[in-house]
């Protein structure tokens, strides 16, 4: 039995999609007729690639008796901006006015002895620690790293090749970086001031910083007594370290005061006052990053979590399968399900409503029916983004 490698690759990433994170899951899913429709296969009465097949595929390492397939990191990283830049609508893709990029890390927890596997006193576990970066809902980047590090450990190669196969396409695009404290260091500051780059980070707070906004946060604490509610005042000054940055920078205060006491926050940037004001900097642009969480989330729901191979080549192959889950659903959503309740929705919520429903199979010489049943409540919708992907 010979399995063609794209049929491979696409049965492994739409099991995940449809919420199959095992490759034991696929000792029955390879007789599955629609799996072997989405997975390309011409000739129906022949399985697709077992578990065992499919677990070869993954373990890059092995022995090249077993193992005749390997996969470009670059190529694949190249592949996932390529993607964001093709996915502007017709007309506009000459060029977007802005182009937002979200980082930020977060762990993985691991259960075995997997290779560079280090305790994380912040997870309080022994993790991975992954570096996505986004722009907007599209990931752009899902790069596999251990914890014994700094969150924006690498950042800079990271964000360097973005930009330059972005401008690539728009030389003249505005490019802005948005992440919170764990970001905010002189490198990738430095280095985005030399390459006309903006950036908007979260500042750990400090006692000099504390007692910078020591007046805004007396006013805070009055208005909160007086009104009883939440108070919050914005300030901005320009704020250097004494040792660590190498110039002064804007940084933009909140001084709040809470009902259970002071909650001051801090962001440096390199945008300008008349561009944002201090309160719409922090509420409207800065805040908006949280949304990024939300999507780091769904990689979850992908089982990007599942890194258990011996080898970390074996285990950023597996984060990138579900990197490619996460940009097929994140297309539909966006082609298919704009203008619908679900076009916010979350992977599981699509995943449990559009693509696991119950249907009647026949398959003849010539065609493929499915019989769904007429009782199936979102069937508007499901018509929908059929009719919006039919070629």
């Amino acid at each position: 039995m010979e399995h063609k490698l794209p049929e491979m690759l696409a049965q492994r990433i739409y099991g995940l999609a449809l919420g199959y994170e095992d490759l034991n899951d696929h000792e029955q899913l390879r007789s599955d007729p629609l799996l072997g429709v989405l997975s390309g296969k011409r000739k129906l009465e022949e399985p697709l690639a077992g578990k065992s097949t499919l677990n070869r595929l993954e373990l890059t390492g092995r022995s090249k008796r077993y193992h005749k397939i390997g996969y470009s990191a670059e190529a694949i990283d190249r592949l996932l901006v390529d993607l964001y830049i093709e996915s502007r609508p017709e007309g506009t893709r000459a060029m977007p006015s802005e182009v937002v990029l979200d980082l930020d890390a977060t762990d993985i927890p691991l259960y075995g002895h997997q290779p560079e596997r280090f305790f994380h006193g912040y997870y309080d576990s022994y993790c991975y620690l992954p570096l996505y970066i986004f722009a907007g809902d599209q990931l752009l980047c899902a790069w596999l790293r251990p914890a014994n590090q700094d969150a924006a450990a690498g950042s800079v190669e990271e964000v360097s090749r973005i930009v330059v196969q972005l401008r690539e396409r728009w030389p003249e695009v505005k490019i802005v970086l948005r992440a919170d404290s764990g970001f905010c260091r002189e490198v990738l500051m430095a280095w985005c001031e030399n390459n006309s780059v903006d950036y908007v980070f979260g500042l750990q707070r400090n006692r000099r910083l504390r007692r910078i906004v020591g007046a805004e946060m007396h006013q805070a604490h009055m208005l909160h007594q007086t009104t009883g509610k939440a108070a919050r005042l914005f300030t901005e000054f320009d704020y250097r370290t004494h040792k660590s940055w190498s110039r002064a920078r804007r940084v933009v205060a909140k001084a709040e005061h809470l009902d259970n006491g002071e909650n001051p926050r801090f962001v440096v940037t390199s945008l300008t006052p008349d561009k944002w004001a201090a309160q719409d900097l922090y509420e409207k642009f800065y805040c908006a990053r949280g949304e990024m969480e939300n999507r780091i989330k769904e990689q979850m729901c992908l089982f990007a979590d599942r890194l258990s191979t011996d080898e970390m080549k074996g285990n950023q192959l597996r984060l990138y399968f579900s990197a490619l889950a996460y940009t097929m659903i994140e297309a539909l959503r966006r082609l298919a399900l704009s203008g619908t309740e679900w076009a916010q929705a979350q992977v599981d919520t699509i995943r449990r409503k559009l693509f696991k429903i119950g249907a009647i199979v026949r398959i003849s010489a010539r065609r493929i029916m499915l019989q769904l049943s007429s009782a199936y409540p979102w069937k508007e919708i499901y018509a929908q983004a059929f009719n919006a992907l039919r070629c």
